[in-house]
């Protein structure tokens, strides 16, 4: 069942899904399927159109980049972690592949139940683009820590502000508009 309590906890306990309201995140699961995907096979390849993410609810799968006529494994994720999550926010192709090491089982959400998330309850759309760019800035600085990071948003609370600034961002610029 979508809306079993133990797929809304699954994401709550997820940076991304952290701190949404339990109607918010049942808003996402609705229709959303569950995709099973047999080892060795593929949720996606680099250079795919983009439309959803996965949440891994059982299995592992690995994260692979193409580079020089070869496949590079870049991280496994497990149970609990998902993958996929810039198809949330942009309309750009897959950046990576990711290949079931062992037979899996996610969530599958699509950019649909974003959308309709945001026409019922903007500020709960808000905080998952703001969750999203949080773990995108955490990922950089895990791999580049040279790397300067400037978040601009139109969240100027003092809180949002901290929170951005202890995920690693350089400096936190409000839009002025």
């Amino acid at each position: 069942d979508a809306m079993a309590p133990g797929r809304i906890a699954l994401l709550q306990a997820m940076p991304i899904f952290g701190a949404l309201r339990d109607d918010a995140i049942e808003v996402l699961l609705d229709g959303a399927p569950t995709v099973a995907c047999a080892r060795g096979a593929f949720y996606f390849h680099e250079g795919d159109a983009a439309q959803c993410m996965y949440v891994i609810e059982e299995g592992t799968v690995e994260v692979q980049k193409h580079w020089e006529g070869g496949e590079y494994p870049l991280h496994q994720l497990h149970a609990g972690d998902c993958f996929g999550e810039m198809a949330l926010m942009d309309f750009f192709p897959r950046s990576a592949s990711v290949r079931a090491v062992e037979d899996c089982r996610a969530i599958e959400i699509a950019t649909a139940a974003l959308h309709r998330l945001a026409e019922r309850d903007i500020e709960q759309f808000a905080l998952i683009q703001m969750n999203i760019g949080r773990e995108v800035c955490r990922r950089l600085r895990a791999e580049r820590p040279d790397l300067p990071v400037v978040m601009l948003t139109a969240r100027g609370e003092e809180d949002d502000r901290i929170a951005g600034l202890e995920v690693g961002a350089d400096d936190y610029v409000v839009k002025p508009f």
